[in-house]
């Protein structure tokens, strides 16, 4: 096993009832595939909202104004780069119900992971494919390491060695009916990455503010 499963039952448990945040992922317009929700040992004493989030990350956004806990002005803590720069996308509140992260592995985990693919469960994988072919999601965004892992898996034989092509900044993996999955830089990264990165998040913002104006039509 290449993770620490997190030593809080009540995460566990959470996870297992749902193995994402945000909204249902079937039903996102915009989903973001990680590789573990990681949090710190003591998350229960340190963030307490974290529960609240799990149990229904529509009504946590809609009533704190934050897409996610980490965001919340009295936590320091490890994540809260990652969302900050997610952030910087430009989601509004009234959105939250066509955004989903979701991730790899179907548990919660602390400390430094270094997955592969044995550590992934099988249901969960096919989890995944009914939500890339079946469900609702416009966008997919995912980095380099998701997609590697995904494509060793051999469960997603479509995922492309080399992208198909770039749109922007972004690299395109797949492109079916109306759903688009796209390859782009962890939220977390720094160095001379960081200056692609925020190039993609002002796409992303650009695809973001497009779904907004066409609500809004309707």
């Amino acid at each position: 096993m290449s993770y620490t499963l997190h030593p809080s039952e009540k995460l566990v448990t959470l996870f297992k009832k749902k193995p994402w945040q945000g909204t249902d992922p079937a039903k996102a317009h915009f989903l973001f595939v990680g590789l573990d929700a990681n949090y710190a040992p003591a998350i229960e004493n340190a963030l307490p909202e974290i529960f609240g989030y799990l149990d229904s990350g529509v009504k946590f956004w809609q009533k704190y104004g934050v897409h996610h806990p980490f965001r919340l002005p009295h936590y320091q803590g490890s994540g809260k780069r990652y969302h900050d720069k997610f952030a910087e996308i430009g989601f509004r509140p009234e959105q939250a119900e066509l955004v989903s992260f979701i991730e790899l592995l179907d548990v919660p985990t602390t400390g430094v992971s270094s997955l592969d693919v044995g550590d992934l469960s099988s249901h969960h994988l096919d989890l995944l494919t009914n939500i890339f072919d079946y469900g609702s999601a416009k966008h997919v965004f995912m980095s380099s390491r998701v997609s590697n892992l995904l494509r060793q898996t051999k469960a997603f034989p479509w995922i492309p060695r080399v992208s198909l092509k770039m749109v922007g900044d972004l690299a395109v993996l797949r492109e079916q009916s109306e759903q688009t999955i796209y390859q782009m830089y962890h939220l977390s990264c720094y160095g001379w990455q960081l200056s692609v990165l925020n190039r993609q998040i002002a796409q992303i913002r650009g695809f973001v503010e497009s779904q907004y104006v066409k609500r809004l039509a309707n």
